[in-house]
């Protein structure tokens, strides 16, 4: 690959990257209005919270199975095929579609897993019809990444999506409070798939001379099964600790638990800030068995996730008893899980953007180790509650324990999928830089002084950006060289062609 092919990768993976982060922020704007009201709100509180989390895990799961790994794999079926590629959208929507309906309808008839506890509503079981809509909005989403169209996924997940879940989480407390979570998580759901198939259309248009061919949807279907596993399996990760607690806590302590996995997920929004446009990048070199330019990318913007990340959790991390106080006094005893889970984020950002190429060059081989990784976690998790119940420690140490297991699943995931990856490529995997202990010493020592020496309230308010202020200014002069710095800038690069 020349230079300047070298270097319009780069430029498309950073201007994409740049979007999404903004999008970071506008979603952390979002989203703390609504755990503040679902925490604080008398008609809501802990309770309601732990329902509705377990709610969300069967669905969101089953709406991840539903894409069929479309997410990621659109983007190598876009590049290969010579149809018209509204055609080629269209079969991944087609079989997405009648899947999550068929599931959706199971669901509706089958409430009971997405309630452990047995206590619901007819409201509640109608969030089944989200399913649907939010398999969909993946697959419209990639398309458009695929096209370096990175701003639809900012409006439709970091705007629409989380603001419209606030705003109405906040009106039902007035209308239909033992319900309200329910019916706000339905209308955010559907108003983001508008905002996402919106400029779907535009973009591509309707279908061209298609036909459905059910021996070739079927083909697509056993194709995509690695990925849609992988995909589903690096999100269960993320929801198989809450699925365990439902059983051995109370809805209480998921719903603290809960919390501080949404506080946490912040950071990790920051990964997928880059997957949509580094999935398009890496297929295209691919196809010219680019192997040494892929892994380049993978350790260009596996140290900027990671630098992102670790910044953001220190200075979520270091004053968490304030960051969990401000959902409710209830919440403090999360933060022990808070900061495992912020840990968990900064060591999977290996095995994130390792899997990006692994999806496309081993995809068995990832899937079993991904499978490994949540049945280690499971374990763990599982060992990790019997173990605080022998010791006779409160139920809130039953979600640190959940916490410390994801941590440790996911440095196993990174460790193996880095260096199976490194091995295909004949090149290095790593995306650890010393100037990232640099960085981090003198965040510590200030968010030490800021919770040590400052009111709650200032801790937050000052304390929080001096923290991230401190991080960033080391990172910039002592582990940003001039092709990290492509991320900050505004200067336009001729993006590869489709």
């Amino acid at each position: 690959m020349s230079e300047p092919q070298a270097a319009d990768d780069i430029a498309a993976i950073a201007r994409g990257g740049r979007t999404n982060f903004f999008g970071f922020f506008l979603r952390l704007a979002a989203r703390i209005p609504f755990l503040f009201i679902a925490g604080r709100a008398a008609e809501y509180g802990p309770d309601a919270l732990g329902r509705f989390a377990s709610a969300l895990v069967v669905i969101e799961l089953t709406a991840m199975l539903c894409t069929l790994g479309e997410k990621r794999g659109l983007a190598q079926r876009l590049s290969e095929s010579d149809e018209h590629p509204a055609n080629v959208v269209a079969d991944g929507t087609l079989v997405a579609l009648v899947t999550s309906s068929a599931l959706a309808l199971f669901f509706w008839l089958v409430p009971e897993p997405m309630f452990p506890g047995g206590t619901y509503s007819e409201i509640d079981r109608l969030m089944v019809i989200a399913i649907p809509p939010l398999a969909l909005t993946e697959i419209w989403l990639a398309a458009l990444a695929y096209r370096f169209n990175i701003g639809a996924t900012v409006r439709a997940r970091a705007v629409v999506e989380p603001w419209t879940l606030s705003i109405m989480a906040g009106v039902m407390i007035f209308v239909a409070p033992t319900s309200g979570l329910s019916v706000a998580y339905i209308v955010s759901i559907f108003a983001a798939a508008l905002t996402a198939v919106v400029p779907f259309l535009k973009t591509y248009g309707l279908p061209k001379g298609w036909r459905p061919h059910p021996g070739a949807l079927g083909r697509l279907t056993l194709r995509s099964l690695p990925i849609a596993g992988a995909d589903a399996i690096e999100w269960g990760t993320r929801r198989i600790d809450i699925l365990i607690l439902g059983f051995f806590a109370s809805p209480a302590a998921v719903g603290v638990y809960y919390v501080a996995q949404q506080v946490a997920s912040l950071p990790q929004k920051l990964k997928t800030s880059f997957e949509p446009i580094l999935g398009p990048v890496i297929t295209r070199r691919l196809k010219e068995r680019d192997f040494p330019a892929i892994a380049k990318q993978v350790c260009q913007v596996g140290f900027w996730i990671i630098a992102a990340q670790a910044g953001i959790a220190l200075a979520l991390g270091i004053p968490g008893e304030g960051v969990m106080g401000l959902i409710g006094p209830e919440f403090v005893g999360g933060t022990g899980a808070l900061a495992l889970l912020l840990a968990a984020e900064v060591v999977a950002a290996t095995a994130v953007v390792s899997e990006a190429a692994l999806i496309y060059m081993a995809r068995v081989r990832n899937v079993l180790v991904s499978i490994a990784t949540i049945t280690l976690q499971a374990l763990l998790t599982v060992a990790g509650i019997l173990l605080v119940e022998w010791a006779g420690l409160g139920e809130l140490f039953r979600a640190a324990a959940a916490a410390l297991a994801l941590a440790l699943a996911l440095a196993f995931a990174s460790l193996v999928k880095s260096r199976m990856l490194s091995r295909m490529l004949g090149e290095p995997v790593n995306n650890w830089r010393w100037a990232l202990v640099w960085a981090a010493a003198p965040a510590v020592l200030v968010g030490w002084f800021a919770t040590r020496f400052l009111p709650e309230w200032a801790e937050l308010l000052f304390g929080i950006p001096a923290i991230l202020g401190i991080y960033g200014w080391v990172i910039w002069n002592r582990g940003f060289g001039p092709e990290d710095r492509v991320l900050f800038r505004k200067e336009t690069s001729t993006l590869p062609s489709d």
